[in-house]
């Protein structure tokens, strides 16, 4: 599984084995073992207002970091994908709820 991730540009030998150690390989069953491995949203409400204030804390830090440099890596090596392009409408209209790196 590591040779396979490692084949996609932008994704290194260290990166696809900490994928696959840290996440791909234990059981993800259901929507809380998702939250234990620290990749889901953080939400603030109040009163009627409802928004994402990013993904939480909580759970396993290491796989976040991880995915969250192996979505930046995706944004620079996939520059054409529909993923890549939506990202960059939706980041570009310099709204404070959203971060656009370069």
């Amino acid at each position: 599984m590591v040779k396979l991730l490692a084949r996609i540009i932008g994704v290194g030998i260290e990166t696809a084995d900490m994928l696959v150690h840290e996440i791909l390989s234990p059981q993800l069953r259901d929507r809380r073992a998702v939250a234990r491995a620290g990749l889901t949203g953080a939400p603030d409400e109040s009163g009627k207002r409802r928004r994402e204030k990013g993904l939480a804390r909580a759970g396993n830090a290491r796989a976040r970091r991880g995915m969250i440099q192996l979505a930046w890596r995706f944004l620079l090596f996939q520059k054409d994908s529909a993923s890549a392009r939506w990202y960059r409408t939706r980041a570009a209209d310099a709204r404070g709820g959203t971060r656009a790196r370069p």
